[in-house]
């Protein structure tokens, strides 16, 4: 196939950036989307110019990284799909196609289609995680958990933070993210105890890096390669609430 390619190119966060044309001749439907940009890397290095920057490690629809937006979507054309999962075969030849970075005031630019994530690992560090007694592990059995109980938070653990949600969101909101890291751990024994300050923690951090309020139109479920469940921005709502009483 032959592809017209209209890319974000930005220097770095203070300088204006540019959509900039560029053709790709001979690309198979069998090329990954980041295979494809590899071999456009590559004809630039051959002609002395700067490559196009854009995130990625595994390549295996595990962590993430790799979200841009392709043609005004997050991750691409198809439904809970990453990136790095996304196929040529999915366009035909002579098309144009636009490439943008996840635009979010909470996700700066660094370069390119590479954005500064470093808002959500400060959540995380805000409570998602629980405080263990060190020293022997206890027997594995001696703390029941319910099949439901497990089974919803290994759903909602599911999610890779890559952004997509953000990304997708008229507002810019993080509020599926954060729920989803929240639902993780209060359905299980281990994360009851903190539960109240936990969720109080990570939502007021949420909002203080610039993430836009939930008005409940459920893009980013849609875009979520994960399929995380908006179900989880209600529990996170209920614990919220239910905190805000303990506290009182």
């Amino acid at each position: 196939m032959k592809l017209h390619l209209k890319i974000w190119r930005q220097l770095n966060a203070a300088s204006k950036g540019e959509m900039t044309d560029y053709e790709v001749n001979e690309v198979s439907e069998q090329m990954s989307f980041l295979e494809m940009l590899d071999m456009l890397n590559e004809s630039l290095i051959q002609r002395g110019e700067r490559v196009i920057e854009f995130d990625h490690d595994c390549r295996e629809g595990i962590c993430g990284q790799c979200g841009i937006m392709i043609n005004g979507r997050a991750h691409g054309p198809l439904t809970h799909t990453t990136t790095c999962q996304l196929h040529m075969r999915s366009f035909k030849d002579g098309d144009t196609i636009y490439l943008e970075p996840f635009r979010a005031a909470a996700f700066p630019i660094l370069r390119d289609l590479k954005i500064d994530r470093k808002a959500f690992d400060s959540i995380i560090e805000a409570g998602g995680y629980i405080s263990v007694a060190t020293g022997q592990a206890p027997e594995a059995n001696s703390i029941p958990v319910s099949y439901g109980a497990s089974e919803a938070s290994f759903d909602a653990a599911a999610c890779i933070g890559c952004g997509a949600c953000v990304a997708t969101c008229k507002n810019s909101s993080a509020a599926l993210f954060t729920s989803a890291k929240i639902s993780h751990l209060v359905q299980l024994p281990q994360g009851k105890l903190e539960a109240a300050n936990r969720v109080l923690s990570m939502v007021s951090q949420m909002d203080a890096m610039g993430f836009g309020n939930c008005s409940n139109t459920e893009a980013c479920e849609v875009e979520c390669p994960q399929d995380i469940s908006v179900l989880n921005i209600a529990r996170m709502n209920y614990e919220y609430n239910k905190a805000l009483l303990l506290h009182k």
